[in-house]
């Protein structure tokens, strides 16, 4: 096959990219490949410790789906030995937790499926890391430490400080980073990618490439993507992450959560808009733009009618303040009301699950966010000691997302 122009392939590829280490390999390797026509193997390394992929996982898998279209290959390493390792860095606890070899394959057979939805896998390598790594003996893992040193350990970033605070460092985490690396050694990796906190890996995957004379690859880093509070890194145990795989309505409402300032992170990240119509987008109304950017994505990971249907519904039931399609109903006993019918309404809002306590219902009720619907009467709570008399099937909201139905009891 004949590839793009190096040109043209560095402004795609580029876009989204942090930081290119060693940056001007890159445009020698995109050189050589045309020249010879030989494709340029693009290692991506997950391990399947959740079965679950959110949008920060789809960063570099949407550059390896770029490099796809460019005409080079794909190579997914699904690391089932270093998986049942863990992951030393910390930044997630869930992957402190050693994970059984049963619970590590249902993972990856999972998580193809849902990384089928950004890279074509019909053309893609896919590797288990536990077929190379799960032949070798004790002399055989004592030979590949054997080219590590622990000064070359200890510039990781995450085990430094732990040596500065005094933290235990085990034995075995100390391998994570050395599999990892001996990884690229064995697809004979041209590229890599993943995110800016893997700079330690990719220069000791070099390393390793260059002591078995091999040509070394390059990482290629995209930034961090920050989750739905808009300031630390997407991740499920955070509960701040969109998945590929929720209801389109769920990742709507998600998307309209997203402060203002990172939009342009997403939509440069997530989505091939041009640049220049993203900035024309976002100096407009945010609302739209969350609109677009929700509906993109949605498209993407399931289909335009979804996207649509989604958006539509996010608008009835809460742009609007329309009635939601499904309500929670809640049963207030008959004996907390008065001989009137009647509850307070600061009680009320607690009673019927809106609120923790009574003093957040006095703050959404200050707010002007309470109100009563009967019918097609609508009427506005005011006062956090004010009666409200209680009729069978009333609703009551508390602010655009939170409704109950009240049904009265015996």
């Amino acid at each position: 096959m004949s590839f793009p122009p190096v040109e043209s392939q560095l402004e795609t590829l580029m876009r989204g990219v942090e930081k290119v280490v060693p940056a001007a390999e890159l445009t020698e390797k995109l050189t050589k490949s045309r020249q010879t026509n030989t494709p340029l193997r693009i290692k991506y390394g997950i391990d399947p410790t959740a079965a679950s992929v959110h949008l920060g996982h789809t960063v570099p898998l949407r550059k390896m789906r770029q490099f796809q279209e460019l005409g080079h290959q794909a190579v997914i390493i699904i690391g089932n030995a270093t998986a049942m390792v863990g992951d030393p860095s910390g930044r997630d606890e869930a992957r402190k937790k050693q994970l059984t070899e049963a619970e590590v394959e249902a993972n990856a057979r999972f998580y193809l499926d849902q990384v089928g939805k950004v890279v074509d896998l019909s053309k893609a390598e896919i590797h288990r890391n536990g077929d190379w790594f799960g032949k070798m003996g004790l002399v055989d893992i004592l030979q590949l430490c054997g080219k590590v040193t622990i000064a070359q350990l200890l510039t990781r970033d995450d085990f430094a400080k732990r040596m500065a605070a005094e933290a235990p460092i085990f034995l075995h985490e100390c391998l994570y980073p050395v599999m990892q690396a001996w990884d690229s050694v064995m697809i004979r990796s041209d590229i890599e990618l993943g995110g800016t906190e893997q700079l330690y890996s990719f220069m000791l995957a070099r390393d390793l490439q260059r002591g078995e004379n091999l040509p070394q690859q390059i990482g290629m880093m995209s930034p961090i993507l920050v989750g739905t509070d808009g300031v630390r890194r997407m991740g499920k145990s955070l509960g701040n992450y969109i998945g590929i795989s929720e209801d389109p309505y769920e990742m709507i409402k998600k998307f309209m959560q997203l402060p203002d300032a990172v939009m342009r992170m997403f939509y440069e990240l997530l989505t091939d808009l041009p640049l220049g119509e993203v900035d024309a987008l976002l100096a407009g109304h945010p609302k739209e733009a969350k609109v677009r950017l929700g509906k993109i994505i949605i498209t993407e990971y399931h289909n335009a009618d979804a996207a649509e249907a989604a958006s539509r519904r996010w608008q009835q039931e809460i742009g609007e303040g329309s009635l939601p399609s499904e309500i929670p109903e809640v049963t207030v006993a008959r004996a907390l009301l008065n001989a009137d019918g009647c509850l307070q309404a600061a009680q009320l809002l607690k009673e019927i699950g809106l609120v923790p306590s009574t003093s957040v219902a006095m703050q959404r009720i200050k707010g002007g966010a309470v109100y009563i619907l009967n019918g097609e009467e609508k009427t506005q709570i005011a006062d956090r000691a004010e009666w409200v008399p209680l009729r069978d099937g009333m609703i009551v909201r508390a602010g655009k997302k939170d409704w109950r139905r009240v049904r009265i009891g015996h």
